[in-house]
């Protein structure tokens, strides 16, 4: 009875799993008929999915270059701003050094000087006050022109430390500014590339006002150069750096293609306007390398040419979809430039000449302490021949008037002895050269006058 039921059970469960394998097979059927077009679908999604990556890993590329190049201007402006400090603890230095110089200057002559007044006359001859305002008076306008040029080099290095940070404060919104400015000018100009090239121009020459640096002196426009096939050339603008260094920068990239794009809301015409602006850019980027710019300075002197893409938009797509051409063009030595990482480089020029034009001015303050401690030397040298000569006026004079004084039969004695003996005589002896002149031990008197006047 009990394997009965046992057997049943097993007899159940066979037919239960059978039934189970004969539905499951119904329903499997629909989905066994759908699986090529699920497989499509995932052979779609996977090569959408792999472009995806693909394109996410060359963003990712151009985000690292991006941070690299933000790193490296950190980096440069880093260095700068510790030269910066170091030239001013230097400047800081030195004039602690003029001052101490000064004072010991003033100390060294004051002493000097009491020296010698004290040992010599109290009163000098007009002569000898005129010598000496002629030998004091050279030197005392030479410290004040030097505490001046100090006093107003330390000024100027204030003044230039506020300036650059108030010049980079504002950098963002000016940035901010003319880019808005120049993309709607942009779209006004119709795709003209004449005036987009004297647009560009003129877009280069306010940022040029607005870098810091002087026109004529650290820049020079459109000056004219023939290579040496002849052909005249004349590069928009050229930079001057420290050591004889030069930048040539370049404002005629056509933008005619990329206001088209800007224009259009056809994917597909956007697609091939993109194209056309590389196109164009890489157009300009060949011809501006055949100009053979470096070939117009000394050897070494031109370091790279700015191509200047007066639209950050217009940049940005150069970056975001034309990568290599932008490392085409480096590999030329043709650095593309949008408005806000000219007016960076710019900045970074004017400060680099300002530091060289302190560099030159510490070179100059050094050159005239040098100049300044020898004219000391040179006044103190003659100050002790003055003394020397004083010394041997006043023995001079001592032993002068020792004749005239002192001793027995000085010249004082026997003229007030004529007197006495009846000379006529409208004046006086000074009463204190008659009382040097009389003897200090008793001395043999002279005989009387006789009683009539011999000169009578």
């Amino acid at each position: 009875m009990e394997f009965d039921s046992i057997m049943i059970l097993v007899v159940g469960l066979l037919a239960g799993i059978a039934i189970g394998y004969l539905v499951a097979r119904l329903q499997a059927k629909p989905v066994e008929d759908k699986t090529p077009e699920l497989k499509i679908k995932l052979q779609l999604e996977q090569e959408r999915s792999q472009k995806l990556s693909e394109e996410l890993s060359q963003l990712n590329s151009e985000l690292r270059e991006e941070r690299e190049k933000f790193i490296n201007m950190n980096s440069d402006y880093s260095s700068l701003r510790a030269n910066y400090n170091n030239l001013q603890e230097r400047l800081q230095e030195q004039k602690e050094e003029v001052k101490s110089l000064q004072d010991r200057f003033a100390a060294e002559f004051k002493n000097l000087a009491n020296e010698i007044f004290e040992e010599k006359s109290k009163k000098f001859t007009d002569q000898n006050k005129t010598n000496l305002d002629h030998l004091l008076k050279p030197l005392g306008d030479k410290l004040s022109e030097f505490e001046r040029k100090v006093e107003q080099t330390n000024k100027d290095s204030l003044e230039r430390s506020t300036a650059l940070r108030e010049q980079i404060l504002a950098l963002r919104e000016l940035n901010q500014k003319m880019s808005k400015e120049a993309e709607n000018l942009t779209k006004a100009l119709k795709g003209d590339t004449k005036v987009q090239g004297n647009w560009g121009e003129i877009i280069l020459e306010r940022i040029l006002e607005k870098s810091g640096l002087e026109k004529d002196r650290e820049y020079f426009i459109q000056e004219s150069f023939t290579s040496e096939e002849g052909r005249r050339l004349r590069p928009d603008v050229i930079i001057k750096l420290p050591d004889n260094k030069n930048l040539v920068i370049d404002s005629k990239a056509s933008l005619t293609a990329y206001e088209k794009y800007m224009n259009t809301d056809d994917d597909q015409e956007r697609e091939q306007y993109l194209k056309e602006h590389l196109t164009s850019l890489k157009a300009h980027i060949k011809g501006l390398s055949e100009k053979n710019y470096h070939k117009l300075f000394d050897t070494g002197t031109l370091d790279y040419v700015l191509m200047f893409v007066p639209i950050e938009s217009a940049f940005a797509l150069l970056v975001q979809h034309g990568g290599e051409l932008y490392n085409e063009a480096h590999n030329k030595n043709i650095i593309i430039v949008s408005p806000a990482t000219l007016i960076a480089t710019l900045r970074t020029v004017a400060s680099i000449w300002k530091h060289e034009y302190q560099n030159r001015n510490a070179l100059e303050i050094a050159k005239q302490g040098g100049a300044l401690y020898d004219k000391f030397v040179s006044f103190a040298e003659d100050l002790l021949k003055v003394g020397q000569n004083l010394k041997q006026t006043q023995g001079a004079y001592s032993e002068a008037m020792k004749k005239l004084s002192e001793g027995n039969g000085n010249l004082v004695r026997r003229t007030e002895l004529l007197k006495e003996l009846g000379a006529k005589a409208s004046k006086n002896i000074d009463q204190r050269l008659l009382d040097r002149s009389q003897p200090k031990e008793a001395e043999e008197e002279l005989p009387s006058p006789p009683p009539a006047n011999l000169f009578g």
